[in-house]
């Protein structure tokens, strides 16, 4: 293929990765998004296999070929409550590629690089290792966190902001020595940078509490679209750059809305200080967390069936107990059943719910469950005071009042959904155990609460099949007294 045919092809890609993204930004276009983004990516994989400047096909094949087997059995098999792993470790693969892409194209000078072209080169290696070894370290300690293998709190060390001040000016100095040392000598403080920064990664990352992952994920897809760029500018790949700068500027974007929402600095993000509560200062004295204290009121499921049958309006707000429990399904059934019965079904998703940006969406949508009552929480909020029931459905520190009532909560200051406002509000969770962030929710022992404990998906079930045995009663009445 002429270098001709294959500029063409990569400026078809480009578009279609635009047409992807804006397909990605409606739940009902998502699909027509995923299929541009499919087709855009094999015309560039396609065509960079087969330009000029690609003749080793046979490492390419044995390279290619595993990586298509193991990635097809791993997505096939993955569950979408494990999908924010997958995300996260794909990040860290994005960033050792730049890692990689930038040692051994140091190792390899371009001879016909000179002058200002080969300083250029140069810096655009050091940014490249600098940025896809933060990525590579701070993907895997995410991983860790949503795997549950690393403890969700932050890690909140002495001076920690000083630390990595001291390993920024460190990267500025190795930098400084890299650009002066003539190729081999640069190598010792590319590597030395490439040291600091795997620590960096792992530090910022480390910092963020559990309850701020989703947003963490959200900022590495943008670390990892910034170092696919950068791959791309040390690999001369028009294509890798305006990927990488979809990816990460779209990133960006979206930890930029996701911060807003949840009334937090997008700074202190980048900064690796997102995790940290304002309390986590008083907590460290008192060595432990605050005990909510109260009664907690039980429920059943045919008390619960009762509320939602004589009720005119109801609020679902799902979390990552229901994506565990695999739950909505049932979901989608007792939403269509209320609607037939006249009631006002609508779904309260916060920014944050889940694991993953949109992690309650994706789930309502592969239950079908119609996205025009889906809304989000400032589209939601102040409807809960005029709201008959409220479903809690796996959430807990996406709706705990502590964000509200105390300034010393960890989550102090984060809007949450404001379900203890509506006149019933039924929780249902395994038990009055702390959300991601581990905090408790006095949402639980509020006057006009109730907790439905046990397995979500069970529970729904039961209640779907109370609720048609009341509607089958009621029919049956009516035609009795018809008679």
């Amino acid at each position: 293929m002429s270098n001709s045919l294959v500029t063409v092809a990569y400026i078809a890609a480009s578009a279609l990765f635009i047409l992807s993204l804006g397909g990605l930004s409606h739940q009902e276009s998502a699909r027509k998004g995923n299929l541009y983004g499919i087709i855009g990516m094999a015309i560039a994989f396609l065509a960079t296999a087969l330009s000029p400047q690609v003749t080793g096909y046979g490492t390419l094949i044995t390279m290619i070929v595993p990586g298509i087997i193991i990635g097809a059995i791993v997505a096939s098999r993955v569950a979408m409550t494990s999908m924010p792993e997958l995300v996260a470790i794909l990040h860290s693969f994005v960033g050792l590629a730049a890692v990689l892409v930038g040692l051994a194209n140091y190792l390899n000078p371009d001879p016909q690089l000179v002058g200002v072209e080969a300083s250029i080169h140069e810096i655009e290696i050091y940014i490249g290792v600098f940025i896809g070894a933060i990525t590579f370290t701070g993907s895997i300690v995410a991983f860790g966190k949503l795997r549950a293998i690393l403890s969700s709190k932050p890690l909140t060390l002495p001076g920690r902001h000083l630390l990595n001040l001291a390993m920024l000016v460190g990267t500025l100095w190795l930098g400084f020595l890299f650009m002066q040392s003539s190729f081999p000598q640069g190598l010792q403080p590319l590597l030395m940078m490439t040291g600091i920064a795997c620590v960096l990664g792992v530090h910022l990352v480390a910092a963020i509490g559990g309850a701020d992952m989703p947003v963490v994920i959200s900022m590495l897809n943008s670390y990892s679209g910034w170092a696919a760029a950068a791959a791309g500018f040390m690999l001369s790949n028009d294509l890798l750059i305006i990927t990488g700068a979809l990816v990460g500027s779209s990133g960006a974007i979206l930890s930029y809305i996701m911060c807003r929402a949840m009334n937090r600095s997008f700074i202190s993000v980048i900064l690796g200080g997102f995790g940290e509560g304002a309390s986590s200062a008083k907590a460290g004295k008192d060595k432990g967390e605050k005990k909510t204290e109260g009664t907690v009121h039980s429920t059943s499921v045919d008390e619960v069936a009762e509320l939602l049958m004589h009720a005119r309006s109801v609020i679902i707000t799902p979390g990552y107990g229901m994506a565990v429990a695999q739950a909505q399904h049932g979901v989608s059934d007792i939403t269509k059943f209320l609607r037939q019965q006249k009631v006002n079904v609508r779904f309260g998703i916060h920014p944050v719910a889940g694991r993953l940006p949109g992690h309650m969406n994706v789930l309502l949508a592969e239950a079908h469950v119609p996205y025009d009552i889906v809304l989000e929480m400032d589209e939601i909020n102040e409807d809960f005071a005029d709201t008959d029931v409220v479903l809690v459905i796996g959430a807990n520190d996406t709706v705990n009042p502590s964000a509200m009532e105390d300034p010393d909560s960890p989550i102090a200051g984060m809007p949450v959904l404001e379900v203890w406002k509506a006149a019933h509000v039924v929780v249902m969770k395994r038990s009055l155990a702390s959300g991601y962030a581990g905090v408790d929710n006095p949402l639980f022992y509020k006057d006009n609460a109730q907790m439905l404990f046990g397995d979500a998906k069970l529970n729904v079930d039961k209640i779907l099949s109370h609720l048609r045995e009341m509607n089958s009663e009621s029919q049956a009445g009516e035609k009795v007294l018809v008679g």
